[in-house]
């Protein structure tokens, strides 16, 4: 079983009992951490990957000790201008060791999706029953004078739509003001 995680703004491969060196965290040595920035989780074979992340997946570790790495040198230099400098340069690091991936969030990312699917069925359905009410209110009024200030203050999208249903033709064209011209005929 191996994860990638996010550890203090970089991307790790991880697998138990794996030692990382990561940025400086801070965290004092020996205490524990949980990364719960969890992208992607394999567990023999089977992958999940998060969007972004996987909710209530987690990596425990535990910090073993604070470090410097190596160093690294920057030397700048402008040839026959005199410029020569020299700096260098240690990165802090913490070396940590991955104790346990926990995998909860496989089954919870399902679920939620499931939660997530009937709240829109729900407004589906809340927007028709508006619809249905609008073309019960707009059906018994047979003056056009009351039509035409219904329809004026529709947007080009809805009249568009409304033409349609009554199959009138070369609609893509048209402006506001024809389409409601066309709608009161």
């Amino acid at each position: 079983m191996y994860a990638i995680v996010e550890m203090a703004g970089q991307q790790f491969k991880v697998a138990k009992d794996q030692k990382v060196y990561v940025h400086r965290l801070q965290t004092e040595e020996g205490k524990k951490v949980t990364f719960d920035k969890v992208l992607l989780l394999d567990d023999a074979g089977d992958v999940t990957v998060g969007a972004p992340v996987i909710e209530g997946a987690a990596v425990e570790a535990k910090v073993i000790k604070h470090l410097k790495g190596d160093k690294v040198i920057v030397f700048k230099k402008k040839r026959r201008k005199g410029y020569r400098v020299k700096n260098g340069h240690r990165q802090s690091l913490t070396e940590i060791v991955v104790e346990s991936i926990l995998a909860k969030g496989a089954k919870k990312a399902t679920s939620t999706k499931a939660k997530a699917e009937k709240p829109t069925t729900e407004v589906k359905k809340t927007t028709e029953a508006k619809k249905a009410k609008e073309t019960k209110v707009e059906a018994p009024k047979k003056e056009a004078s009351k039509k035409t200030e219904d329809l004026s203050a529709k947007t080009v999208a809805e009249l568009k739509e409304m033409a349609k249903a009554k199959g009138i033709s070369g609609i893509s064209s048209m402006k506001k003001a024809e389409l409601i011209e066309a709608l009161s005929k």
